[in-house]
């Protein structure tokens, strides 16, 4: 059984200079992506996101960040991506804050719903999203930014929860 204490957790909008500490936290949080012929992210790729949308981060009282995920408005409608919690604080309720906290950005910026998909590949989380109070509401086609390894086919699963 888990029994870690879940740390205070102070949520900010990542900046620039936060890029080179999230590249490897989210690599390694998405280390379980076999499927995947290469690692998560990198620089180019977060920098890009960036400028779209938001990389909402969570840090400890010293300052370490402990995870991450991206928020883009998409008119009355937000979207959450690439939740990433360092492997070391998995487990122990940090991803549903995380959401938490995002939810709450993007209700104070007015959206109604949320949008988040799911990658057929990992279907252990769509059990962990329902209980957020996201429901399946449909599938799409997966645009992988890094290849997929040869013979592997994989859709998204979009969910959705009202605001």
């Amino acid at each position: 059984m888990h029994t870690e204490v879940i740390p205070t957790l102070h949520f900010r909008i990542a900046v620039t200079k936060d890029r080179s500490s999230l590249v490897p936290l989210i690599n390694a949080a998405f280390a379980i992506e076999t499927f995947l012929g290469s690692t998560r992210t990198d620089d180019a790729r977060l920098a890009a996101m960036m400028e779209k949308g938001r990389i909402l981060m969570a840090e400890d009282n010293a300052g370490n960040i402990l995870a991450s995920v991206y928020v883009e408005l998409r008119g009355a409608r937000g979207y959450l991506g690439m939740l990433a919690v360092d492997p070391a604080h998995q487990k122990s309720g940090i991803g549903g804050r995380m959401v938490e906290a995002a939810e709450d950005r993007l209700r104070k910026l007015g959206c109604e719903a949320v949008d988040i998909t799911v990658l057929s590949l990992r279907p252990e989380l769509v059990p962990l999203y329902r209980r957020l109070g996201y429901v399946e509401t449909g599938t799409e086609e997966f645009h992988p930014t890094r290849p997929l390894k040869p013979g592997i086919e994989c859709h998204c699963i979009v969910m959705s929860k009202m605001l």
